[in-house]
């Protein structure tokens, strides 16, 4: 599971590809134009996998090339885009039974630090979720996608993590049993350098 969030983003070391000093800057999530996904799959109940999707989300990371463990980032999700491709099933995870929108609205997301791994290459973004009103630190394995000019003038950096967490840890009421518990999150974001 080396790679994850929303974020959601950030990395690397001086020796990595990402060491380059114009690299450094604040970065907003490409929400314009759609350049970023957070996704999520969960057994139900030991027979298929369900899979999903928050339609809207923003946030921000800030890289710095010089010393990347001082790097962040922040995610913002409206949790009732909520998305499993079924409005009924989307409803019903809106309810108190799963996300519980009415009262949590939001869901957020922010580092406080970061750790890189040896070759440089990739990085845990630790950091505190708060998800329907339980706040958890959690760990986003993040690899960098990319980076450079764009063809519009502007400088893009993208970055792919994933992580895994747990619904009791954050409160969900609803159990459909051990195999259901365990949710994992992928995110791909794509900041535009401000």
């Amino acid at each position: 599971m080396k790679k994850t969030l929303l974020a959601s983003a950030l990395t690397l070391a001086v020796a990595s590809p990402f060491a380059a000093a114009e690299q450094s800057g604040t970065y907003s999530f490409d929400k314009k134009d759609a350049h970023q996904f957070i996704t999520f799959e969960v057994s139900h109940l030991g027979f298929s996998t369900l899979f999903g999707r928050f339609n809207d989300f923003d946030g921000e990371f800030v890289y710095d090339a010089d010393n990347p463990e001082n790097s962040s980032v922040t995610v913002t999700v409206n949790v009732e885009s909520v998305d499993s491709n079924h409005a009924e099933r989307d409803k019903h995870l809106r309810s108190k039974d799963f996300f519980h929108v009415d009262e949590y609205p939001e869901a957020t997301f922010r580092s406080t630090r970061v750790e890189l791994d040896d070759d440089g290459d990739e990085a845990d973004v630790i950091g505190e979720l708060t998800l329907r009103g339980v706040t958890k630190e959690i760990t986003l394995e993040v690899d960098l996608h990319g980076y450079g000019e764009d063809p519009w003038g502007g400088y893009r950096m993208g970055f792919d993590a994933e992580t895994e967490i747990s619904m009791k840890d954050f409160g969900f009421p609803t159990d459909l049993g051990p195999l259901t518990d365990k949710v994992k999150l992928e995110i791909s974001v794509e900041g535009v350098r401000q």
